[in-house]
């Protein structure tokens, strides 16, 4: 797959999307070759951001206890792609979308990737780029789940159902993401 199909995933159902479910890896390597290695980039580049510039970005960073807080996001990271999948089947269920359980986790190890990738900005001490690093991966996740389910769910473009099921699943999503903050901020 080239860069350009991937750059389209976010924006249309079509190209890259129906490359990816043709070459899809099953769910072991799914997770063993993108869930893990992508799911430890966030607590890496927090030690990183932490240890390099931590009181630049927030006074006391550097004080909270992030040999703690590192692994514990990690493991809460990949409890999240566990029940988004299963979330994702029951929503595209509940919403008459055809979606096998394969496709759900699928979708659920691409929806985080410009989360995870949104961690490479810690390397810069500025908190409002770190900001709107993530504010961007936000909506490029939430394109990744509209355009997501209408390729895997083979539906067509504005289909109600699908916008339906990702405003459900993006709401869920959201929450996790909150509380996966809330962890970080609570330890």
């Amino acid at each position: 797959m080239d860069i350009n199909h991937i750059l389209q995933l976010p924006f249309t159902r079509e190209g890259g999307w129906q490359q990816l479910r043709r070459e899809r890896p099953s769910l072991n390597a799914l997770i063993l070759r993108v869930v893990l290695p992508l799911s430890l980039l966030p607590p890496v580049m927090l030690h990183y951001a932490i240890h390099h510039h931590g009181n630049a970005l927030l006074p006391g960073l550097s004080e909270r206890p992030w040999a703690l807080i590192a692994p514990t996001l990690f493991s809460a990271e990949l409890i999240t792609f566990l029940i988004m999948g299963w979330l994702i089947h029951g929503v595209a269920g509940a919403h008459r979308l055809r979606l096998g359980l394969r496709d759900a986790y699928f979708l659920a190890a691409m929806v985080p990737l410009p989360l995870w990738l949104s961690s490479l900005t810690l390397f810069v001490p500025d908190l409002w780029f770190i900001v709107s690093g993530v504010l961007l991966a936000l909506m490029l996740s939430c394109g990744l789940v509209y355009h997501g389910l209408q390729a895997l769910a083979e539906r067509e473009e504005d289909d109600i159902m699908v916008m339906s099921a990702t405003y459900t699943v993006i709401a869920f999503g959201l929450m996790a993401w909150g509380v996966l903050l809330a962890l970080v901020w609570a330890l």
